[in-house]
């Protein structure tokens, strides 16, 4: 519907990106993405090998990065677990910032998406020329901690992101001269270096002390079961990679 309506000229495949299916696909110069989350990825179907078994977001964090032409961009929306979770949720981000320079990282307020407690970022990335060693400098905009309370009441309107288009600059690669890490406090950089010495945990927190993020702040029950429901689909994404690291690890034993 998304393409008749904007006229493309589009063959569309009704199938499943993180299988086989996606072998006839062609590489993207552009992905804008906002894909599924869930503490499963996918299909009954066999993952495509190049797929880690995992969670919806982290498995098509890797389609969509794997998908991108050398010099192609993506802007992707995801929870916050991709930014810290252990096992393959490293191992993923640690493929990301080597083969794409991932430049930029824009922490979003809550309630904004119809599921409450859902706290999400958008990853901004560009596909290195080789697949080594292309991220060195990742900036972090925090359009969170110390916020006003979206929902409902309060809906997050174009406005909202004015300073942050300003800090990003004009250039879509994230090559524009950016501002100093000390003129705006929610906007700083760290060194790949510095990120791997927090052991490729992208979660950072300087700003203010959570303000209005905290969920110790919620009164509406819809938003407190949101919450809880959060913390519960969190912990289950945790155990269901522990189980899938421990098959694995069995697997290459019995090879």
């Amino acid at each position: 519907m998304n393409s008749f309506l904007h006229q493309l000229n589009s063959n569309i495949i009704l199938g499943d990106a993180l299988t086989e299916d996606a072998d006839g696909l062609s590489k993207a110069d552009l992905i804008l993405a906002n894909p599924p989350f869930g503490s499963k990825a996918g299909s009954v179907r066999k993952y495509r090998d190049d797929i880690l078994m995992t969670n919806k977001q982290l498995a098509f964090l890797q389609h969509i990065y794997l998908g991108l032409k050398p010099g192609g961009r993506a802007a992707v929306v995801v929870p916050d677990n991709v930014l810290f979770e252990e096992g393959i949720g490293k191992k993923v981000r640690q493929e990301l910032m080597d083969k794409c320079n991932l430049h930029t990282v824009l922490r979003l307020p809550t309630g904004i998406f119809y599921s409450p407690g859902v706290k999400t970022n958008v990853l901004f990335f560009t596909r290195g020329e080789s697949d080594k060693d292309n991220t060195q400098i990742t900036w972090i905009y925090d359009m969170r901690s110390n916020q006003t309370k979206f929902g409902r009441k309060r809906t997050l309107i174009a406005e909202d992101f004015a300073e942050f288009e300003r800090c990003y600059g004009q250039y879509p690669e994230g090559l524009s001269d950016r501002l100093n890490k000390n003129e705006i406090n929610r906007w700083r950089h760290f060194t790949r270096q510095q990120i791997a010495e927090r052991n490729d945990d992208l979660d950072i927190i300087w700003f203010g002390n959570g303000g209005f993020d905290s969920d110790e702040s919620l009164t509406d029950p819809g938003e407190i079961a949101g919450a809880i429901f959060n913390y519960l689909r969190e912990a289950l994404n945790e155990i269901e990679n522990i189980s899938i690291e421990i098959d694995s690890n069995v697997h290459e034993t019995i090879q």
